[in-house]
């Protein structure tokens, strides 16, 4: 069985957990998952693991996401976006590219969203979307998320624009395109959403779902390359295989972590986590050295 990260192009119309049932049966693999969950009718890049990479998954779904989409002012919809049945309409066609912009900039930054009822966010232990079928809606907590960029451009329909958003993870997109048109005096939808980026993978490096196979997956080191990485050997490398603790002075290792830990090849052994400072000289670390600590060892002894 092979492990590593696929980079997928997710077509409209299937759920993340369809591309995951997929990729098993392409890969031979039981032991995969995906890094973000998508919805459905979102297309664009799903980080898709497999064999000992799950392991990793942890590390990938904080990633901020980059996504391309239309929404439309002046009707509003239960779903949030296209899918959905109308819940109001408003005659928008006085409202402006500058006041668009405006409102798309007042929503960037450090906010606070409430999950949309057609999320997989949980409530006393069912999912929101699960009881939304059920034509219930429940109150939710308002959550902290981060808009680093949404732009807004016209089209030809005065009532549609074009956007490009990077986020933080947890952001509801479809969400931004609702509380856009609130801002302006009515409301708005989102009408076909793609992610092109999660971290560094982007869209340009993705395959289609029907050409997933072996040669795809990219390695584990590639999975985590976005991390500040330390290279070992020799007695090192064998604790690592074996998940000890590490003398951070003595590995060389600098900044907050986590760190990918490689061979001289490298390959990926593990990833460490900052752990504090050592109380005592256990395991021949010196008192009061700072230590790394195993977060997930990929290529245990």
């Amino acid at each position: 069985m092979s492990d590593g990260l696929l980079v997928v192009d997710k077509p409209a119309g299937w759920t993340s957990h369809d591309v995951v049932a997929r990729c098993r049966r392409l890969l031979g693999q039981k032991r995969v998952g995906h890094g973000g969950t998508l919805d459905p009718d979102a297309t664009g890049v799903l980080l898709v693991a497999a064999g000992r990479v799950t392991r990793l998954l942890r590390y990938l779904s904080p990633l901020a996401k980059e996504y391309q989409g239309e929404l439309v002012l002046g009707t509003a919809t239960d779903t949030l976006d296209a899918s959905g049945q109308a819940t109001g309409t408003w005659d928008m066609l006085h409202v402006g590219p500058d006041a668009v912009a405006a409102a798309a900039a007042h929503l960037t930054g450090d906010i606070e969203q409430i999950p949309p009822m057609v999320s997989a966010v949980q409530v006393g232990g069912v999912r929101l979307h699960q009881l939304a079928r059920q034509g219930l809606e429940v109150e939710r907590a308002a959550r902290p998320v981060t808009v680093h960029r949404f732009d807004v451009e016209p089209t030809v329909d005065p009532l549609v624009y074009r956007f490009t958003v990077r986020c933080s993870s947890g952001t509801y997109v479809r969400s931004l395109a609702d509380d856009l048109g609130r801002s302006l005096g009515g409301g708005a939808h989102l009408r076909w959403l793609r992610r092109t980026a999660v971290g560094a993978f982007r869209i340009d490096d993705s395959v289609p779902l029907d050409s997933v196979t072996e040669s795809a997956l990219l390695p584990p080191a590639a999975a985590v390359s976005f991390l500040d990485r330390l290279v070992v050997g020799g007695n090192d490398l064998v604790a690592v295989r074996h998940g000890r603790q590490l003398d951070a002075t003595h590995v060389g290792a600098t900044g907050a972590g986590p760190w990918a830990v490689l061979t001289g090849d490298g390959a990926l052994v593990a990833v460490y986590e900052a752990g504090g400072q050592e109380p005592s000289a256990d395991a021949g670390m010196a008192e009061g050295a700072r230590v790394l600590r195993a977060g997930v060892v990929v290529d245990a002894a």
